[in-house]
């Protein structure tokens, strides 16, 4: 599948993710063992991942999701992070684990951290599918418990990652090409 109006390059195909998401799975499984977990999704970004995962972790699990916006729709985050929907289920004594498409400045998920932490987890951990380690920023860093992929320093589209709202249908993860980016 090609979408001809933005030019980009696959970076990670559909084997390539359905094979990490499995091992992730595997690991997730293993270690919420005996625990009282909740899996959130962070919308829109992560559905494809959250559904994917979710139904690669063998254990009973509360599901929810949260949306929220630091894009604005561009290519750049703004570094100001709102909430647009909450969750609607209790976490409180729960074993919180976020799921996360991307983490690149580290904006977002030290929000969520600081907004799930006042809720009273039992624990509280990540999971993305990409992390973009070289963008993060210093004051946002934030323990990721579960990381997919290390990815380029680079604007990516795919497996739910958009620009102004498109692309998130394409069955891998592609990088936008730099002429296209500036």
């Amino acid at each position: 599948m090609e979408i001809p109006d933005l030019s980009y390059e696959i970076i990670l195909n559909e084997d390539q993710i359905k094979e990490r998401i499995i091992a992730l799975g595997r690991q997730i499984t293993r270690d919420y063992e005996g625990k009282d977990p909740v899996a959130i999704g962070v919308l829109k970004g992560s559905l494809p991942f959250f559904a994917d995962l979710i139904r690669n972790i063998h254990l009973p699990l509360f599901t929810d999701f949260i949306s929220v916006s630091s894009y604005k729709g561009n290519m750049k985050s703004s570094g100001g992070v709102k909430i647009i929907n909450d969750i609607s289920i209790p976490v409180k004594n729960k074993d919180i684990l976020i799921i996360e498409d991307i983490i690149d400045t580290g904006a977002t998920s030290k929000f969520m951290f600081n907004h799930f932490n006042n809720l009273k987890p039992h624990s509280f951990e990540i999971c993305t599918l990409l992390n973009k380690q070289h963008a993060r920023i210093p004051e946002y860093d934030i323990n990721i418990n579960y990381i997919g992929f290390e990815v380029p320093d680079r604007f990516l589209i795919g497996y739910g990652l958009d620009y102004q709202e498109k692309y998130r249908n394409l069955p891998y993860i592609a990088a936008v090409k730099r002429e296209a980016e500036a």
